[in-house]
């Protein structure tokens, strides 16, 4: 957003407006400082007992956030919509991540940690993250992958997303990489694409074994998979995680 952002150092009232990011604040050891978080920061299982509820990512409850007095609002350009960041910043510090790959991810963590005090605990989950990718064997021999995140239109994660990147470093190539973001595409697109695995993501459209048989139906010869949507996109501290996953995926 092009902005300078002063925040009191260290800050003792944060409010997180991204499920990713509250778990990183956690795990960074904050929880006594978490007093605002959003209905989908669903980790750790205790965010929203211990916090506030202050509304989705995408719709904000605003009186409840003035009533947090926060000293610090963590956010992410994707996730979150400008009108409500823009309102919020009228008021109060807040900071705003803008991740499309895994570098990006851990250079988030260290910011993080160097706006609340915490900095060498990133420092050391990032390392742990980066190198965990670092030691990661991609698929051998490629395999074409398209990932779906919608349905109904159908919806797929294409360049310029935290997903390619994660498809890539297993070793997989998106046959929708040369389009951008999110696009929708048709069944018939998906069938003259003929990509050999077709990924379901359990999030943030909740793809299941029932839903297997229709992208069989338009891909027959494709192997359909439904996977973790959280270790392909959240770009936190679960990122510890999904170095393994992928290299389980890519076997």
């Amino acid at each position: 957003m092009q902005r300078r952002v002063t925040v009191a150092y260290p800050p003792q009232r944060i409010i997180s407006l991204v499920p990713s990011q509250t778990e990183l604040l956690y795990d960074l050891g904050l929880a006594h400082r978490v007093v605002g978080v959003t209905k989908f920061c669903i980790h750790p299982a205790q965010a929203r007992q211990q916090a506030a509820i202050i509304g989705g990512t995408k719709n904000f409850d605003f009186a409840k956030i003035d009533a947090l007095r926060p000293d610090l609002i963590i956010g992410n350009k994707e996730e979150n919509y400008q009108v409500g960041i823009e309102q919020l910043a009228e008021k109060y510090p807040v900071w705003l991540s803008d991740i499309s790959n895994l570098d990006e991810a851990g250079r988030m963590i260290r910011q993080v940690g160097a706006l609340t005090g915490t900095a060498p605990r990133a420092q050391e989950l990032a390392d742990t993250i980066l190198a965990s990718f670092a030691s990661l064997l991609p698929q051998k021999p490629t395999l074409s992958a398209a990932y779906f995140i919608w349905r109904k239109p159908y919806m797929v994660a294409a360049s310029g997303t935290f997903i390619n990147d994660m498809l890539t470093r297993a070793g997989f190539r998106n046959v929708f990489a040369a389009r951008s973001r999110y696009p929708e595409i048709t069944a018939e697109q998906l069938a003259t694409a003929a990509p050999q695995l077709i990924l379901l993501s359990s999030e943030p459209y909740p793809f299941a074994e029932k839903h297997v048989a229709e992208f069989q139906k338009i891909c027959p010869s494709a192997t359909v998979r439904i996977v973790d949507g959280e270790l392909f996109s959240w770009y936190g501290s679960r990122l510890q995680y999904s170095a393994e996953y992928l290299q389980q995926l890519a076997r």
